[in-house]
């Protein structure tokens, strides 16, 4: 896979066409010379009223590279290229299936100088709308010593308030042989807490994991997921505001019936071809009516030669929408390549004015 999105002349998506260098410049730039600008940005951004319009959700998932996580297929740092990644993001979030965004701060930071930058040129706005909820702990690096031990180490839920933000997301590991576990269980109650405090909902994403030789894999089947979504939906001082992020496995029904949380499915790795998360999607959300819809991320956002717009407005057809993963697939042709110039087209103006 390159870094400029244009790997094969077969690829749907084109990085630097969506995302000139320009842009990526000026937000560097607004770091330097105004570094309060994202945060104005954020208090301008219009809200949604309801967390949810039908009692579904299609979110992207984009907090990894936080905790060194950047593999894509056979390339270990295809996340490292924040212009890219950026380019991607954006691309999945204009479609009109996908409701917002979970990522770290500095990355939805990013996202609001452009969101600001497209205000500033009579643009419509990117963010309006959408829900944005910052991933509160990224401090369990990937492959550290200390991996199980990750406690808070993003915003606080003030915080989140103070930006206009829509929720929190709280990554909960659980192996019952590893001490550091409690840790991260204790910090993950009193942030459930805080968050309850200010009324942020807050996605929570409880794993079974257990010690390989190639460190540390999810437990993906259904008694595991079972019994660990019993245990997360009991932390804190109350459950009213909690959501459920859970891998798919067999017998999933099992696994939904653990807990009467509303459950969002994760995505995981990037296969490479986005239409096996499609049918795990559609299987899960027939399995049981507490199953509301997705929080998926490498999928969408590196689905092989595919278009990730193209890829976010098939999940958000069939969490949305019902459709069949035939009709999500077939919807492909008619998004893919779509909408290229959407911020080019106004954010070149704002550029030119500002060198002028």
């Amino acid at each position: 896979m390159s870094n400029n999105g244009e790997d094969s002349p077969m690829q749907a998506f084109s990085s630097t066409q969506f995302l000139s260098d320009s842009v990526i410049t000026r937000i560097t730039d607004t770091r330097v010379n105004d570094p309060e600008f994202p945060f104005r940005a954020a208090s301008a951004r219009m809200r949604r009223q309801h967390l949810t319009y039908d009692g579904r959700l299609n979110i992207l998932a984009a907090d990894h590279p936080a905790r060194m996580v950047t593999k894509v297929g056979a390339d270990p740092l295809a996340m490292t290229d924040r212009h890219e990644y950026l380019a991607r993001i954006l691309r999945a979030l204009i479609g009109n299936g996908v409701d917002g965004i979970m990522a770290t701060m500095d990355i939805l930071e990013d996202l609001l100088s452009i969101d600001g930058f497209m205000r500033e040129s009579g643009g419509p706005p990117l963010l309006d709308d959408k829900l944005l909820i910052p991933s509160l702990n990224r401090g369990g690096l990937l492959g550290s010593v200390w991996e199980m031990d990750d406690p808070i180490s993003g915003p606080r839920s003030a915080t989140c308030q103070a930006w206009n933000f829509d929720g929190v997301k709280i990554l909960l590991r659980i192996g019952e042989n590893e001490r550091d576990c409690l840790k991260t269980l204790m910090a993950t109650a009193q942030a459930i807490t805080e968050a309850n405090a200010v009324g942020l909902p807050v996605f929570l994403e409880p794993l079974p994991v257990a010690r390989g030789e190639k460190g540390w894999t999810v437990l993906k089947n259904a008694d595991a997921l079972a019994r660990i979504a019993g245990v997360a939906s009991a932390l804190g001082d109350s459950s009213r505001n909690l959501w459920l992020k859970l891998p798919y496995c067999s017998s999933f029904e099992r696994v939904a019936r653990s807990t009467t949380m509303p459950i969002l499915l994760l995505g995981g790795e990037s296969a490479g071809d986005a239409s096996g998360f499609l049918n795990e999607l559609s299987s899960a959300l027939g399995s049981a009516r507490n199953v509301r819809g997705a929080l998926a991320g490498r999928n969408v956002l590196y689905p092989g030669n595919e278009d990730p717009l193209a890829v976010g407005e098939a999940i958000g057809g069939i969490v949305h929408d019902g459709w069949t993963v035939d009709e999500a697939l077939r919807s492909y042709a008619e998004n893919r390549g779509r909408d290229m110039d959407r911020i080019a087209q106004h954010v070149a103006v704002a550029l030119e004015e500002v060198r002028l």
